[in-house]
């Protein structure tokens, strides 16, 4: 069993009112079998940290769009997006680009 992960998960852009208005979370993902990515750190945030209107943030098994994910300050989509391996100390950034009017 792989060893638990040590991640900074942060949102921004309004996304960070879906978790009571906390930006930064430092969080330890549990060892488990398979390593972790990040469809699997979604799901994790959806039952760990999200607050309110997942619907707002989780579109199927991935984020909805109009939410960009950075991966250590790295575009995910040029890291493999939801299938990105996690690793101990990563920082993952939410931004949400939709506001309301």
């Amino acid at each position: 069993m792989a060893a638990p992960l040590s991640v900074e998960v942060e949102f921004g852009g309004g996304a960070e009112l879906l978790f009571d208005g906390i930006r930064k979370h430092q969080v330890t993902l549990p060892g488990q079998e398979e390593p972790w990515d990040i469809r699997n750190l979604l799901v994790w945030i959806k039952n760990n940290l999200l607050k309110e209107q997942p619907e707002l943030f989780i579109q199927g098994d991935s984020v909805r769009p109009g939410i960009l994910v950075l991966v250590n300050d790295a575009d995910w989509e040029l890291l493999g997006e939801l299938d990105y391996q996690l690793q101990d100390q990563d920082s993952i950034l939410f931004i949400s680009t939709l506001h309301g009017g």
